[in-house]
């Protein structure tokens, strides 16, 4: 599997890095479209595996939740708000509206939407912060190195499982692997390019998040899985599943690191 996983990074990440310096509306919307994506397979996955959910509501809902929350702010604050206002009322009137009723399909639906969207939203809003271009490659570099770090380690020296039942693989010495491929990471590129803006608590405060939210993250997305009985979201990504597993490291973390840097960071 490491050859469909290389190929794929050589593809995607130059893309990606393309988008992160254009920044603006184009990141916007490739970001809106990627939440749209992984929610489009987060509920396939639980339909699949015979868990109730309103797929293209939580599809289209989820988009529009994430394209708001990465405009808020700048061109149309108070939106986010309104759109998940919208999308808590399309869920519950829907199942109303049904032969059968199920409020776990109307809480699955908003769940997703806020899991997935309101998450990946906060990434437009790191690109548009001050030095948002470098605040960016930050956090992606960052998460690229833990999953890598936890992933080898891991497999060399994992023994100790860290949740078996939710991802049976992980374990504590690869979950430490990733915290040390964190810190590596945010101190080289301190080290390298953003020692004048990058402060030694803001560096710390970064890599401890990405070392430990966001693989928390990662095993939140898992939990979704494994509640649906799957292991990858899909094979969009060859070598890699789903963007719904790509970008559970941001779904939990962006939101945080967004406001680690408004807070405590940003200059």
């Amino acid at each position: 599997m490491l050859l469909p996983r290389v190929l794929t990074a050589l593809v995607g990440i130059p893309a990606l890095l393309y988008f992160m310096h254009l920044g603006g509306l184009a990141y916007w919307a490739l970001i809106t479209v990627i939440a749209g994506l992984a929610l489009h397979e987060y509920a396939a996955v639980l339909w699949l595996g015979g868990r109730g959910v309103q797929r293209w509501l939580s599809v289209l809902g989820g988009a529009a939740l994430a394209g708001a929350v990465g405009l808020d702010g700048t061109r149309m604050p108070g939106l986010p708000a309104l759109v998940l206002t919208a999308l808590t009322a399309a869920a519950v009137l829907r199942e109303v509206f049904r032969k059968e009723h199920s409020l776990d399909r109307a809480a699955l639906t908003v769940f997703g939407a806020l899991f997935v969207g309101w998450g990946l939203g906060h990434l437009p809003l790191v690109r548009g912060l001050e030095k948002g271009e470098l605040w960016t490659y930050l956090i992606f570099a960052a998460v690229w190195t833990c999953d890598s770090a936890a992933y080898f380690v891991g497999r060399g020296l994992g023994k100790h499982k860290l949740a078996e039942v939710i991802s049976p693989k992980k374990t504590w010495e690869g979950a430490a692997g990733g915290l040390a491929g964190a810190f590596a990471a945010v101190f080289i590129a301190r080290g390298l390019f953003l020692r004048e803006v990058l402060s030694l608590p803001l560096a710390v405060g970064t890599a401890l998040l990405v070392g430990t939210l966001g693989q928390v993250s990662d095993l939140a997305q898992s939990l979704v899985k494994r509640a649906a009985g799957a292991k990858d979201s899909s094979s969009l990504l060859p070598g890699h599943g789903g963007l719904f597993d790509r970008m559970d490291s941001f779904l939990l973390l962006a939101p945080a690191y967004y406001y680690l840097l408004v807070f405590f960071g940003s200059r």
